[in-house]
């Protein structure tokens, strides 16, 4: 069985002096028609009470480019610009049904530098892509092979603030549908990034930590050179490369770490975390940031859905860590600082693979019977809890789970 998705393949190119130039005009021309759009949307909104869509904005783009002010917008393929307005009634949709703030502008120095070019505005022949108003193909360095007989609907060019290019081409992948036959629960944590039920530990790598001297030597420089010179900006990549250096570290660690679990078990239970509302506590926001615990829930969302795997997400207010995973009793006090505790029927816990074993366990009960894991909250189906609604059978050679 194979199922045929969406992926994007992700490169670095290295841009000729034309080609860089270019592509600096389109994405400052991208900038520029996203600002104007929403600048318009905005007034027309907040002086008339009138709700603009794509259809109207790309009307307004058609104008601008008529106008002496604006006519650089036609040096630029056309297609980038289209997309940019697409892609801000994406933003509005998000906001109207509260999925999103309210889109903001962008910024010449702190906004990700891309342009998104669709098949009309691209040319890939043999292996060689070949960009709207470019005249040579891209430089491609080809780390990895694209599907066979893969041609690319959408093309992404970017540039990140260490100064490298990259280029996304988005073409459908054939995804082999293996069989797995394992259940895991999986703990996140800061001591150890991973703690499955299986009582498996994965060491928490600390990218950052590791480089943060480096970092902030870097960083002093920076602060030393005087603004606005060119000594300045050379000292601002490098600061810039250190940061990119960690983050691909850290993605590359946890793409691994979560194809794997996904390889190997059918249903995969984690810990619903707000990791917005932890990032608020200043003693561990650094160290919860460092870990990616957001970035390896977005992966295990879509390889799991790749894959035809189960991922259940237990409610975050679920006693995971306090409540006992063999007699099911809840431990009144349990501070973050003790990683071992004695429950009273005398089983010593080891405090995140007991997490890991009853978030599983609970998992388990939403599988089976789809009633929800807070304590003490009964099922609206028979009014009884998840572990009673099950059969013995159901539930033999599982840990108890109990509602306190």
């Amino acid at each position: 069985m194979i199922r045929t998705v969406k992926r994007a393949f992700r490169y670095r190119f290295h841009p000729t002096d034309a080609q860089a130039t270019e592509l600096a005009r389109t994405f400052g021309c991208v900038r520029k028609v996203y600002n104007l759009a929403l600048t318009a949307r905005t007034e027309a909104w907040t002086l008339r009470q009138e709700r603009i869509g794509y259809n109207a904005t790309s009307a307004m783009l058609t104008a601008w480019k008529k106008t002496d002010e604006l006519a650089f917008l036609n040096d630029v393929s056309s297609v980038p610009l289209q997309q940019t307005l697409r892609h801000l009634q994406t933003a509005f949709t998000n906001f109207f049904a509260n999925r999103a703030r309210y889109p903001s502008f962008k910024n010449k120095k702190r906004s990700r530098r891309s342009a998104e070019y669709t098949a009309s505005a691209f040319r890939y022949r043999h292996g060689r892509l070949t960009l709207a108003k470019m005249a040579e193909p891209l430089n491609i360095v080809w780390s990895r092979p694209l599907p066979a007989g893969a041609s690319p609907s959408t093309v992404t060019v970017s540039q990140d603030t260490a100064g490298r290019w990259f280029v996304s081409l988005l073409c459908d992948d054939v995804i082999p549908q293996k069989p797995a036959s394992g259940a895991v629960g999986v703990d996140v944590g800061l001591d150890h990034l991973l703690t499955l039920s299986t009582g498996e530990k994965v060491d928490n790598p600390r990218h950052e930590r590791n480089n943060r001297v480096t970092l902030a030597r870097a960083q002093k420089r920076l602060a030393r050179k005087e603004t606005g010179s060119s000594n300045e900006a050379k000292a601002r990549i490098r600061v810039a490369r250190i940061h990119a250096r960690v983050a691909d570290r850290r993605r590359d660690h946890l793409h691994k770490l979560t194809t794997r679990l996904v390889r190997e078990n059918q249903t995969i239970v984690i810990e619903d975390l707000t990791v917005r509302n932890l990032l608020k506590n200043h003693k561990l926001a650094r160290a919860i940031s460092d870990a990616g615990w957001r970035q390896f829930r977005d992966m295990l969302d879509y390889k799991t859905d790749w894959y035809g795997r189960n991922l259940i997400i237990v409610d975050r207010w679920f006693p995971s860590s306090k409540l006992c995973s063999a007699c099911g009793a809840l431990a009144d006090m349990l501070p973050l600082d003790m990683r071992r505790w004695t429950c009273r029927c005398g089983t010593v816990h080891d405090r995140d693979v007991n997490a890991a074993r009853n978030l599983l366990a609970a998992g388990l009960a939403v599988s089976a019977c789809g009633a929800g894991v807070r304590p003490r909250r009964e099922s609206s189906r028979t009014g009884q809890p998840a572990s009673k609604q099950e059969t013995p059978r159901a539930t033999e050679g599982l840990p108890a789970h109990r509602g306190g």
